[in-house]
């Protein structure tokens, strides 16, 4: 760990010395100032992570330097030495922002426990800013990639609703389209950006327990239930709660969830008192048809709509292909720095083969295959040979199918004649879709989206 640089303000040379000499054989880097005007000046010039400053001084007096200092920065870190007696001025010293005090005449090993724990604080606040930095870098709007408009108003809208008061918040989409990558930019794009994000996947969790997750129990409530526990809406009171797949929450907790949406309370299960809190939530599912659940009675009315007053639907990767080479370079680029390669473009080739394929999962399954490209090839050029077998059958097979074929005079349905054709081949292989689809030159990939397409899984 850096050692603090330390600034001494104190009109008594004494102190001042006798505090460098001491500090500095701990190997603290330590500059003083005998006045509270110098010091100020020397701060300006300087920023110290900690210091040590005089209540009774000259001039300035220590109060109106603490006051200075605070408004030039809260994140230093001030100890204050004060007069024997004057405990109520030092006191006040703390309700400004000071971290401690300490009497005169005081112990140097005293200052230097103090000086210790004043460290251990200033690097701490140093980690903590250094990783709310970096998630908002990693999670910024800038990292999500769409020259579509339809990308581009989906962020429009995110970054409106990131800034406003909602506490719900809906995202709909495929799996792999980016919901979740969404939802943490609007975290850290919000108010509630240096509050916590709170994650639970709700097929994750067993059905008994995720009404515990979410809002703890008393001790004794069931069986297993042997201290009481915060749940995840109370560690995440003053940040966000992402529900991740929301539409798989039973109906016995989703109307728990409606009352803590409404209220901003809840109880614990087995809990008799209401619980306050302050939390946004950013529900996503890539259920098809939520409103379909709602009529089902899978899903309660209300939720959904309470959930739907702020929707946002990402849509899949084949309806906005032109974000397809963007968002692959933007993967490149990023992967060059993590495995230092040297890729610098896609060739037209490859790129038609990229723009032809369905990406039936999504961004997620574009992002997995350039890795998996930068890992394995030493290329600055992304051929076709470089890419998934599966793209390129794919495409060819596609090719294939708009060959020449001699129509009856009453015509013929093409949809027919594909899911025909998928029918059959699945008969002939005894319904094992990996035969099938070699049986129609496809991948197994291919050939489950064909049957997703036509209701046939």
């Amino acid at each position: 760990m850096a050692q603090s640089k330390i600034l001494v303000i104190d009109d008594e040379e004494f102190i001042t010395r006798s505090l460098k000499q001491h500090l500095e054989k701990e190997e603290y880097e330590v500059a003083t100032a005998a006045t509270g005007e110098e010091g100020i000046e020397m701060f300006k010039a300087e920023p110290p992570d900690i210091i040590i400053l005089d209540l009774n001084m000259p001039g300035m007096g220590g109060i109106e330097t603490l006051k200075t200092i605070r408004n030039l920065s809260s994140d230093v870190v001030v100890i204050i030495i004060t007069a024997h007696g004057d405990i109520e001025t030092a006191v006040s010293a703390i309700k400004l922002g000071a971290y401690d005090f300490v009497e005169k005449p005081f112990e140097l090993d005293r200052i230097s426990v103090l000086i210790r724990k004043a460290s251990e604080t200033v690097h701490l606040k140093r980690e903590v800013t250094f990783l709310r930095e970096e998630k908002f870098d990693t999670y910024s709007f800038n990292n999500i990639i769409g020259n579509s408009q339809i990308m581009k108003d989906v962020i429009n809208l995110a970054k409106k609703v990131a800034a406003s008061d909602a506490n719900t918040i809906l995202i709909q989409g495929e799996s792999g389209t980016g919901k979740s990558l969404l939802a943490r930019a609007i975290h850290y794009h919000s108010a509630r950006a240096s509050g916590p994000f709170v994650e639970i996947t709700c097929t994750a969790i067993p059905e008994a327990l995720i009404e515990s997750e979410l809002f703890g129990h008393e001790r004794g409530s069931f069986t297993d239930a042997k201290v009481s526990k915060k749940g995840l809406f109370e560690v995440a009171s003053g940040g966000t709660i992402y529900l991740d797949e929301i539409g798989d929450i039973k109906l016995s907790t989703q109307a728990k969830l409606l009352r803590a949406l409404e209220e901003k309370t809840f109880k614990r299960v087995g809990g008799l008192k209401d619980i306050k809190v302050n939390v946004r939530i950013v529900a996503t599912t890539n259920k098809k048809n939520l409103e379909g659940a709602v009529r089902e009675g899978s899903f309660r009315a209300d939720l959904y709509y309470r959930l739907k007053v702020f929707p946002i639907f990402l849509s899949p990767l084949r309806e906005r292909r032109e974000d397809i080479i963007p968002l692959a370079m933007h993967h490149i680029n990023r992967f060059n720095k993590e495995f230092k390669k040297n890729v610098k473009m896609i060739s037209p080739d490859s790129e038609k083969l990229l723009l032809n394929y369905p990406w039936f999962g999504n961004a997620r399954e574009l992002r997995n295959i350039v890795e998996r490209i930068c890992i394995l090839e030493d290329t600055d050029i992304i051929y076709p040979r470089h890419l998934p077998s599966e793209i390129v059958e794919y495409v060819n097979s596609e090719a294939e199918e708009g060959g020449s074929i001699d129509f009856p005079s009453e015509g013929l349905s093409l949809r027919n004649v594909e899911k025909d054709l998928i029918v059959q081949a699945l008969k002939k292989a005894d319904n094992n879709q990996t035969k099938a689809a070699k049986l129609l030159s496809i991948s197994r990939d291919a050939l489950r989206y064909k049957m997703q397409k036509f209701n046939l899984l």
